[in-house]
């Protein structure tokens, strides 16, 4: 294991980590998917409005690809700070330590994932739904499609094929023509 600190993005870290990195490579998570699963009610929705956000909902034998990033050295606790003020805005996110595989190596990083108890929880929404919120929502960082369509475009850039937010993509834009 990498003594290193490592945070481990599936959403909007790949396209705006916010501290600093030393390294970032592509990623797999193990036992987790990427899932529009937690409604938004600060960044990309407001609380009469909601957005969804990406999160990490469980699913067994499924795997996320993403990002590791490697923090820049004696950055790692303003680093964790800044992402606990960032992730754990509304509780919704659990702050876990988890083991990611990078170019064939097990590395353990930070990682946000969906707590399924929690009542922005939404896990299970057919993608129409999920199309529908995202293209009407807005919240304080900015319209929810945006949100979907910088994720979808990095990830593509990097490589990694995510069949649901390809169709997201497509039906949001139609939906908003």
């Amino acid at each position: 294991m990498d003594a290193a600190l490592w945070v481990f993005g599936y959403g909007s870290l790949i396209w705006n980590p916010g501290f600093a990195v030393a390294e970032q490579r592509v990623a797999v998570l193990p036992g987790w998917r990427r899932s529009f699963c937690m409604r938004s009610i600060h960044h990309r929705g407001t609380v009469d409005a909601p957005g969804l956000v990406l999160a990490l909902d469980r699913a067994e034998g499924a795997a996320c690809a993403g990002v590791a990033f490697r923090v820049e050295p004696w950055t790692e606790d303003a680093t964790i700070e800044a992402l606990r003020a960032r992730e754990l805005i509304s509780s919704a996110y659990l702050e876990e330590w988890l083991e990611i595989e990078v170019g064939g190596a097990a590395v353990r990083a930070l990682t946000y994932v969906i707590d399924p108890v929690h009542e922005q929880y939404c896990g299970g929404l057919a993608l129409e739904a999920q199309a529908q919120i995202i293209a009407a929502a807005v919240g304080g960082r900015g319209r929810n499609c945006e949100y979907l369509f910088n994720t979808a475009a990095h990830l593509a850039s990097l490589g990694i094929a995510d069949a649901d937010l390809d169709w997201l993509c497509d039906r949001v834009r139609r939906l908003r023509a």
